[in-house]
């Protein structure tokens, strides 16, 4: 009878510590939020915003593409989010790191996006925002790459991957867009990174996003 009582004893601390640990378990992140400082920025300018949706952002300063896929694994697939939210290649264009072709940094982004999926995440692109220059760079630099045409370039690229690949994009750049390629006026002062109130717009337009491909 005792070892009985001692079995019964034995297998329900067993579930207890079962059912401790799932507790323990972090939540699975509804998205998370890819991309460099202009996403790191975003985090934490709005911390409720993600805190209050059950996202991660996983943005760091600097960052370009190839970069990013190094560490996609461990900042986005280990999470296993319902989505992840890729914001990326306007330091590519600012050659952060080199020079790359468009369809470089594409290759880049894609590769992320098709990991994503293999994994059963789904996937929303995002166009990089509008800049007329890039005020790290000389200006000698910025007459001769036009980061306004070249980024509407790689915007163009971006929508029509999502198209062709099932994927969601989501275009800030026409919202935040002065029309001639350049931040809208009160948005942002180095015409490159938002300012606080300005990610509101973005906002706006992915949490829907998220939420339809989330099932919320």
């Amino acid at each position: 009878m005792k070892h009985l009582f001692v079995l019964a004893l034995l297998i329900s601390c067993s579930f207890v510590s079962r059912a401790q640990e799932q507790n323990a378990q972090p939540l699975r992140p509804h998205a998370v939020f890819l991309g460099n400082s202009i996403t790191q920025n975003w985090s934490n300018f709005h911390p409720d915003f993600f805190r209050q949706n059950n996202f991660v952002g996983k943005g760091i300063g600097g960052e370009v593409t190839s970069q990013m896929l190094t560490r996609f694994r461990t900042d986005v697939l280990e999470l296993q989010p319902c989505v992840v939210v890729i914001l990326a290649g306007t330091n590519d264009i600012a050659q952060n790191q080199g020079y790359v072709t468009h369809r470089q940094i594409m290759d880049n982004i894609a590769s992320m996006a098709d990991l994503a999926r293999f994994h059963n995440i789904r996937v929303i692109l995002c166009s990089v925002l509008p800049a007329e220059n890039y005020r790290w760079r000389s200006e000698e630099f910025n007459r001769e790459v036009l980061p306004c045409q070249a980024i509407q370039r790689l915007n163009q690229m971006i929508r029509q991957y999502a198209l062709d690949n099932d994927c969601e994009y989501v275009d800030f750049w026409t919202p935040m867009s002065d029309g001639k390629g350049a931040m809208k006026e009160g948005l942002s002062s180095d015409g490159v990174h938002p300012h606080p109130h300005a990610y509101s717009i973005m906002e706006e337009l992915v949490a829907p996003v998220i939420s339809r491909l989330c099932g919320q």
